[in-house]
């Protein structure tokens, strides 16, 4: 035993109790529980980082986005489990969703209806939701077994937020924003493991001894309202934020004074920029939008870094400008696997070699994909939009639009490897898994490349 104490809690937090334990060893498992009265909590797991500048040989992490409960269930969280090989999980965001029953779900299927049955928009609401959610024995079972490092993205609010409002928030029908924003906020304090409080800041670093640093984002709180269309000249105006003027200085800050190898960034929505091609069908480009946000058959993501160009284009100018290397955006929110280079001057690629970095971008664990929004069987239709994309972006090296899972990511100073697992069934609670593809950015390289051996989707 090595640390004990004694604390309180009750409806003001939603009786959740939240221990920040201190004065642990550095580069250490741990082992916690708890008790009230007579009865004993399950012991669960936990890993503390290596210290600054400490020799790291590997780091490898389970990287899971998008885990809506109506939509199947959380094996991919007992997949990840089943490895118990992880120092650490990376959620994304959209941990949970907002929506009521039969608003979203498995195609046209409820798997599992989520409690209360309603649309969140009060701090009971999102309780009982996060809850709900937790209720999961695969989802317990692998917070139990290692740490998670999280962040939010809109739907642990409300589709599409932004600091003043969000897509799926009516005023006066729904309340004020900021008081739905904040009850939101003070639920994801109380239930989710993060040194968050409302009134703080989420965003925040992890270093990993002196092979990798981690920043993760939050890029719903100080964002600027989306673009009204793709065509709308605010997608290049400075003025307009997807970071907030105080965030962007401190990715900046912390990506050019790094002192450790791999630059890692926990990144909510996908900051490469992708040009929808028009060869796509018009059920296409509504179902891609439907995943990415609007698109109007021209380039732009207006929820994405593409819709704040100059926030992108000053970070992706900090790194080309000071040479910073190594430096890798681990994504979520699309529902789609991806990996991209990450060029400075889209136009100029692959010519001028001007790639700042990659991007690496997971599946959803449950959320529809295209072939769910589609109606269509899997690797039917999505085959020729994958193709149209991959050949409008060459700076995109693949794309996959069917499949849900997780990903695992190991780091070590040689380079940083992603292998995509997909399930067999997201709706079916015994599913399989299986590895589908790996790609991997070489130390140096600024590039993804295939790992030979694996198979392609």
């Amino acid at each position: 035993m090595v640390a004990a104490g004694a604390t309180a809690t009750g409806a003001w937090r939603d009786h959740t109790v939240k221990v920040d334990a201190t004065g642990l060893a550095a580069d250490s498992w741990y082992w916690y529980r708890f008790r009230l009265g007579d009865a004993i909590s399950p012991v669960g797991r936990t890993r503390t980082t290596a210290s600054p500048g400490s020799t790291v040989d590997r780091l490898r992490m389970g990287v899971v986005s998008c885990s809506n409960w109506q939509a199947g269930h959380f094996t991919a969280y007992r997949h990840l489990a089943a490895t118990d090989d992880l120092d650490l999980v990376v959620h994304l965001g959209d941990y949970l969703y907002e929506y009521a029953p039969g608003e979203f779900q498995a195609r046209d299927v409820v798997i599992r209806p989520h409690d209360p049955p309603v649309e969140m928009t009060t701090l009971e609401h999102y309780r009982r939701r996060h809850a709900q959610y937790k209720s999961d024995p695969d989802l317990r079972a692998l917070h139990a077994l290692v740490p998670f490092v999280i962040t939010w993205d809109d739907h642990e609010s409300a589709n599409d937020a932004w600091s003043g409002g969000a897509e799926n928030h009516t005023e006066p029908d729904e309340g004020v924003w900021s008081e739905r924003r904040a009850a939101s906020q003070q639920a994801y304090a109380e239930w989710m493991p993060v040194r968050y409080e409302p009134g703080g800041r989420l965003y925040r670093r992890f270093t990993f001894g002196s092979l990798a640093e981690l920043s993760m984002l939050d890029l719903r709180t100080y964002r600027s309202q989306q673009a009204a269309h793709p065509l709308d000249p605010a997608i290049s105006d400075p003025a307009r934020t997807i970071t907030g003027a105080e965030q962007l200085r401190w990715l900046r800050s912390g990506l050019l004074t790094a002192n450790a190898q791999w630059k890692l960034i926990g990144n909510p929505v996908m900051i490469a920029p992708v040009r929808f091609p028009a060869t796509l069908s018009t059920a296409e480009l509504h179902a891609l939008s439907q995943l990415t946000g609007p698109l109007e058959g021209v380039p732009y993501n207006v929820d994405q870094w593409d819709g704040y160009t100059a926030d992108r284009a000053e970070l992706f100018g900090a790194l080309r400008d000071n040479g910073v290397t190594d430096t890798v955006f681990l994504t979520g929110d699309i529902h789609s696997a991806w990996a991209a280079d990450l060029p400075a001057d889209p136009l100029g690629y692959p010519l001028n070699g001007n790639s700042v970095g990659a991007e690496l971008v997971c599946a959803s664990v449950t959320s529809d994909n295209l072939d769910d929004l589609l109606r269509v069987p899997p690797r039917t239709a999505s085959l020729a939009a994958e193709t149209a994309i991959r050949v409008a972006n060459p700076h995109i090296k693949h794309v996959e639009l069917d499949s849900h899972g997780f990903s695992v990511l190991e780091v070590s100073p040689r380079q940083v490897r992603m292998d995509w697992f997909q399930l067999a069934d997201r709706t079916d609670p015994e599913s399989a898994a299986r590895l589908a593809v790996s790609f991997a950015v070489l130390a140096g390289t600024q590039r993804v490349r295939r790992v030979s051996g694996t198979p392609l989707p």
